[in-house]
């Protein structure tokens, strides 16, 4: 069976019109398998995406990105607008109304103080937060009264839906956070694996890198949603474990990710317990290049720091020989059919914001090995290449994922071939993307020299994502390792780019800027390798309904629309 694929800003669901709700909590339990585990529940303090779905289940920002990735109100009354008033004429300023009578989980109101606080919570100098660039270009945040939060941008802002807006950038109950300011933050275990908020569902059990017990919010803001009493998150095991639970053992209603290969699509599609959902946004497989020096010869606290440059990956040269021998359409066959295309973007849509950059796609073993050449690396007696009698080595690192480890062994064969000897390493998804400060094997502390994995970001305007790449956001200790600029790429020129972006509102010029950025990134410095367009790809249960699958916000942006099938 072929799977079906969307067009850019739709998605595929598996959704039966609901009748009416009876009333909240009717439809039971719902099991929920996501394999990558959540390590916290607090988005602020990781960039996991499996650690940001979770925590989306709770809390909720003041609006959210819908599955054409159109703006649309959460907790706000409505979208602010230059037509409505909401936002004003010279885009320097955001108003936002929240709606009236809002409570937290606890029964005690929202307030406009909760968004102020978690303005000052992510910015706060001596703190790291994995979504700064959410609340880059920030002047001020006002409450004038209880219920409404005014945003001054320090420069126009024709893109003002970043703060608060998505499940990256949640509202944060001040009264439980009050005492996690700055340096603290990672040190509130309670607060942080046990949030208070206004989403559909609350936490009664966390028990990190496995599971996540959750209740029906009592207090959530439809009282006929959501349908289920409570939910079950689990974590750990692998795509095609999960993939099973649903689509073969009917174990689990949904799994999210469901990273597998064409044939195993097909085989499982087949089964008639649940069907795959599939669509096209933003998320980009890549490998990114480590800037600076992970040797561990090197003291803790100056390892893969700005204080030590790269001694090999530095040269663009062998960057770019390391992307030239990569055959990106192998791994999209392998890893995706067609639920994959090969890329050379890290912004690869909406259309407007996709560059024209091609030129990797084709692989050129030869080119990559005149670059080698050129840079002094000369093949050795056992065909690796040396220079100054070291040996060209590469650490590959990446999370623990068959269809990862398939693209570790291509790639690590098409490295060899170019006389570059890479050693592999896989680590447990949880641990990878799980934001611990304090373990050696996250993303973002990045003790390798090079490793791959996927993103995307909110919405469609690529502007925050792109910011993450500021010569400030790059992550070490003194920001616990939080910072989103995980290559450490620091170019003054490129501050200078998302700096014009963030004041320029004619959407031509947003798109050239946009394209600009991708391509220093990309082909012009090759510290990002983008590899594959992936397709979300997860599975649902024939038994459940509502399902939506959003590529522009969190695959559990319209949990409280789902329900039972009878």
């Amino acid at each position: 069976m072929k799977l079906k694929t969307a067009l850019l800003g739709a998605a595929c669901a598996f959704a039966i019109a609901p009748a009416a709700f009876a009333e909240r909590g009717a439809d039971g339990h719902v099991n929920v398998l996501y394999w990558q585990a959540p390590s916290t529940l607090n988005p602020y303090l990781s960039s996991g995406t499996k650690d940001v779905e979770s925590a989306s289940l709770i809390l909720e920002g003041l609006a959210g990105f819908n599955e054409k990735g159109e703006v649309v109100a959460r907790l706000a009354d409505s979208v602010p607008t230059v037509e409505n008033g909401g936002v004003s004429a010279d885009l320097t300023q955001i108003t936002w109304k929240l709606k009236p009578g809002l409570l937290w989980s606890d029964g005690t109101p929202v307030t406009s103080a909760d968004a102020k606080f978690t303005y000052e919570y992510c910015t706060h100098p001596e703190g790291g937060c994995a979504q700064a660039a959410r609340y880059e270009g920030i002047a001020s945040i006002d409450t004038p009264d209880a219920e409404t939060v005014v945003i001054t941008f320090s420069a126009p802002k024709p893109n003002p839906y970043t703060a608060f807006v998505g499940g990256t950038s949640p509202i944060l109950q001040a009264a439980q956070f009050a005492n996690c300011l700055g340096a603290a933050a990672s040190t509130c275990t309670e607060q942080n694996f046990g949030p208070i908020g206004t989403g559909p569902f609350m936490v009664t059990e966390f028990k990190t890198n496995d599971t996540v017990s959750l209740a029906a919010n009592p207090n959530y803001r439809d009282p006929a949603k959501p349908a289920f009493a409570t939910m079950t998150v689990k974590g750990g095991g692998d795509a095609e474990a999960a993939a099973r639970a649903v689509m073969e053992t009917g174990e689990f209603d949904y799994a999210w990710n469901t990273q597998i290969n064409p044939e195993l699509q097909a085989a499982m599609a087949g089964g008639g317990k649940g069907t795959f959902l599939n669509g096209f946004g933003t998320l980009v497989e890549r490998i990114e290049m480590n800037m600076t020096d992970p040797s561990a010869d090197l003291p803790e606290g100056e390892r893969a720091t700005t204080m030590h440059p790269h001694p090999i990956l530095t040269d663009i040269r062998v960057r770019t020989a390391l992307s030239k021998a990569i055959d990106r359409q192998v791994l999209v066959d392998v890893g995706y059919g067609s639920a994959g295309r090969p890329t050379c973007n890290l912004v690869p849509a909406p259309e407007m914001f996709a560059s024209d950059n091609t030129g990797c796609l084709t692989q050129d073993i030869e080119g990559a090995k005149a670059l080698l050449d050129e840079a002094g690396w000369v093949p050795g007696a056992d065909g690796i290449r040396e220079k100054d009698g070291v040996k060209l080595h590469v650490l590959y690192q990446t999370s623990t994922n068959p269809v990862r480890q398939d693209f570790q062994a291509l790639i690590k064969g098409w490295w060899e071939e170019i006389g570059v000897s890479t050693e592999l390493k896989n680590i447990d998804a949880s641990v990878y993307f799980g934001g611990d400060a304090g373990s050696p094997d996250t993303f973002q502390k990045f003790y390798a020299d090079v490793e791959m994995y996927a993103n995307n970001f909110d919405g469609t305007d690529p502007e925050p994502y792109l910011a993450q790449y500021l010569c400030d956001k790059i992550p070490g200790p003194a920001n616990q390792w939080q910072g989103e600029n995980i290559n450490r790429f620091c170019d003054p020129a490129y501050d200078v780019l998302v700096k014009e972006m963030s004041a320029t509102a004619e959407m031509g010029k947003r798109s050239e800027l946009a394209k600009k950025m991708n391509d220093m990134l990309t082909k012009d410095s090759m510290v990002v390798v983008p590899l594959v367009d992936r397709g979300r790809l997860s599975a649902a249960s024939t038994s459940l309904g509502g399902t939506l699958l959003n590529t522009w916000d969190t695959e559990m942006w319209n949990v409280q629309d789902w329900f039972r099938v009878k």
